[in-house]
């Protein structure tokens, strides 16, 4: 059954326009698809749990190095676009992430245009491919979309993630068959146009969906919408799962569904909506957080991510929103929050630079501390999870870099430093 559809232009997702009673009925007639996907995870419990037992017991243990993991997300903006560009290069990312509507199929030259130009500044751009009900009720006008998208994009983009976060109903996906049949004719035609193939692009913390998808979707890169808003702080938890516990579930399940050479694993979104941003906040209540904390989640969530080695990339979504963005463009002269500067200084300290290990327990102690090398330069990014604390690095520390870029003044032979929820990065004297 199709229903109108509608686009929530303030918070960039869809209204869920369909009756509760139309979903309920479709899931009972569909009984049988939740029968399949509890007998696909209960025959792959076993040897998920054990390597998620063995990846949670050595997280943080191995030196990491960073290329290319940090990215983040844009949208065409018409007459602004080279305004866009201009701060994505300011970010220092080298990778991006655009979307593509089925519903603008009229106006693809729009969405072209623009991955041209993130093309010629350089930029590695995947395209994230949307859908609506109507796709999955008209299978050949989505394989229609598929093969235009493909053809237009080639040479402009890297990488097609197919669907997106199809396990919310309003996004047009009911079951987790409907996904498969919306992703299958991808695995043919994105290969024949050059573009790797990401999915399959579940959002939140709903890891039983990628055994009976990966079963059938032979995806070049695993990809997860990993949101923790709703736990606020990326080490608070959601039913005893922090972010870092989550990564290792993910990249468990993802392993042991994907017999062979180990796929890379993309978090393809993530943000914390902004309070007080009223209807451009793409959710309400508690996971609205300050533009402040939204800037300490940022560079906490990357660090205790990307210093796993268990994801391959994060993007940020998305450089310019008034809700949840690194800018906010509800005035004409468009703002740059603290989360800006807080994800430029992460990629100016941390691309290119390899993680050596932890002080203390990086997963589950009060005061976080990862050890880095770039270059000749060691340095540490530590934070306090709660109350303000000390760390003593028994060694002499040069100069302490604040969360936006600017310096805290330090004694010379200084070798302690205090910390609290806002990150800081720690440079040693060699």
């Amino acid at each position: 059954m199709s229903f109108p559809f509608e686009w929530n232009p303030c918070a960039d997702q869809p209204h869920n326009v369909a009756p509760k009673s139309a979903r309920r009925w479709h899931h009972l007639r569909h009984a049988g698809s939740y029968v399949e996907i509890a007998a696909r995870n209960v025959g792959r419990a076993v040897p998920i749990l054990r390597r998620y037992a063995r990846t949670w017991r050595t997280m943080y243990q191995a030196p990491v190095a960073l290329r290319s993991a940090f990215a983040c997300a844009v949208s065409e903006a018409g007459p602004r676009n080279e305004e866009t560009i201009a701060l994505l290069r300011e970010t220092g990312v080298g990778a991006t992430l655009i979307r593509v509507p089925s519903w603008e199929r009229d106006d693809l030259g729009r969405h072209e245009r623009f991955a041209g130009a993130l093309r010629d500044a350089g930029f590695e751009t995947t395209v994230a491919l949307l859908q609506r009900r109507d796709d999955v009720l008209d299978p050949s006008g989505w394989r229609g979309f598929l093969e235009e998208v493909c053809a237009r994009f080639a040479g402009l983009a890297t990488a097609i993630e197919v669907g997106h976060a199809w396990n919310r109903t309003k996004w047009g996906v009911w079951d987790h068959r409907e996904y498969l049949r919306l992703a299958e004719p991808a695995l043919e035609i994105a290969p024949r146009h050059g573009f790797r193939l990401v999915g399959p692009a579940v959002i939140d913390f709903e890891f039983h969906l990628y055994p009976v998808t990966l079963a059938k979707l032979r995806f070049d890169t695993a990809s997860s919408l990993l949101y923790v808003d709703r736990t606020g702080a990326p080490e608070n938890t959601q039913f005893g799962w922090s972010a870092a516990r989550k990564l290792a579930l993910l990249r468990a399940v993802v392993d042991a569904c994907r017999p062979g050479p180990r796929a890379d694993l993309w978090i393809t979104e993530v943000n914390w909506p902004l309070a007080g941003t009223g209807p451009w906040s793409p959710a309400a209540g508690r996971p609205n957080v300050s533009e402040e904390e939204q800037a300490d989640f940022l560079v906490r969530y990357y660090v205790l991510i990307l210093a796993s080695g268990l994801a391959d990339r994060v993007f940020w979504w998305q450089l310019v929103a008034p809700g949840y963005g690194l800018v906010d463009s509800r005035e004409t002269r468009w703002r740059r929050r603290p989360s800006f500067a807080a994800f430029r200084t992460l990629v100016a300290r941390l691309d290119g630079a390899t993680f050596v290990g932890a002080k203390g327990d990086a997963r589950q102690d009060a005061v976080r501390c990862f050890l880095v090398r770039r270059g000749v330069e060691s340095f540490a990014v530590a934070w306090a999870t709660g109350a303000p604390a000390e760390i003593e690095f028994g060694r002499p520390i040069r100069r302490v870099i604040l969360r936006d870029g600017g310096e805290e003044q330090v004694r010379r032979g200084v070798s302690r430093v205090a910390v609290d929820g806002s990150p800081k990065y720690v440079v040693f004297d060699e």
